[in-house]
């Protein structure tokens, strides 16, 4: 398993310097934002499409520092009402699924999406429960007239490149779990009528599942089960022990109100030690994921060289355990 960064942290940097900085600290892989809510990053992706000599300078760059590209992130919502927003983010999905294979990878990371709760609405409507019964009504219609269409077509695309898309589960979006995922996956398969391998996996993040009362171990089983873990992010969170408590971990205060939230991102080790990042690892390897650990850096306490690094120190004790725990005759 390789270590690797999504590096829309490194955003404003020469690309040259910050793949510098990542093999000085033993880091394999590279995971870059290609548009959408991560942003252009380190180029601009239609342009990069329309030219071999750019798709080779990066490829250069990166086979310079030994780093491979585990993936393009396009984090969006494609199914967004307001059509301008949905049509910006689709572009970028399409435009990163023509241009990963060209980079040498067959990975695009976004989000499920999430449509408003019927066709007239112009913001998106997440709902977390069944009942009254409006919520079903509005779930069948982003589910059944939305969501398993958009992503049956998106099937076929990735079919026609030889690309596979993978979710990444969040709070806000139609997948937020191991459940949403595997049903989105199934239905839109079975729909695009696509044969062979699985297109529509998971990008399994455990700092989105930590505060939604999810143990990431048993997510990833139920994903590995089910053959859908594509790529997996790196970063913790820290569930604030009175806070939570008292007014649950549903938190919609902002991310800068650290001393009031009830949970708040953190570089790994932070919010989780080895007692879960051990047996996470140990997981993932048990169903075949032999990928990347891309670390995400969002931890308000910590700078962008501090977290990184203190993450990347962590997450190579976890994964040389894991390594130097396979048994000797296999």
């Amino acid at each position: 398993m390789k270590l690797g960064v999504m590096s829309a942290l490194f955003t404003g940097r020469p690309l040259e310097k910050v793949c510098q900085f990542l093999a000085e600290h033993g880091l394999d892989a590279i995971e870059l934002p290609a548009g959408a809510y991560p942003g252009k990053g380190f180029f601009d992706a239609k342009k990069v499409l329309s030219s071999a000599k750019e798709q080779d300078r990066i490829k250069g760059i990166l086979r310079e520092f030994g780093l491979t590209l585990s993936a393009l992130s396009v984090h969006g919502n494609p199914i967004h009402p307001d059509k301008k927003i949905a049509r910006d983010h689709h572009g970028a999905w399409e435009t990163a699924v023509q241009l990963a294979p060209k980079l040498g990878t067959d990975i695009v990371i976004t989000f499920s999406g999430c449509p408003g709760g019927s066709a007239r609405d112009t913001t998106p409507n997440w709902v977390t429960c069944p009942w009254p019964g409006d919520f079903l009504q509005i779930l069948d219609y982003q589910w059944n007239k939305v969501l398993v269409p958009y992503w049956a077509r998106a099937i076929k695309y990735c079919a026609k490149f030889d690309v596979r898309t993978a979710l990444e589960p969040h709070p806000g979006f139609c997948v937020y779990n191991s459940h949403t995922m595997i049903k989105l996956s199934r239905a839109a398969m079975k729909a695009s009528g696509v044969k062979g391998k699985c297109r529509l996996g998971v990008n399994l993040d455990p700092s989105h599942l930590f505060w939604q009362g999810i143990d990431p171990v048993l997510a990833a089983r139920d994903l590995g089960e089910a053959g859908l873990l594509f790529h997996v992010h790196a970063k913790d969170t820290q569930l604030d022990p009175h806070e939570g408590p008292r007014n649950g971990y549903l938190d919609t205060r902002p991310y800068g109100q650290l001393n009031e939230r009830a949970w708040n991102f953190r570089t790994c080790g932070e919010g989780h030690g080895h007692e879960f990042w051990k047996p996470f690892v140990s997981m993932l390897r048990r169903y075949g994921y032999d990928h990347v650990l891309s670390i995400e850096h969002e931890d308000a306490l910590m700078s962008t060289e501090e977290g990184f690094v203190k993450a990347a120190n962590f997450l190579h004790d976890c994964v040389i355990h894991e390594k130097a725990a396979k048994p000797w005759w296999v």
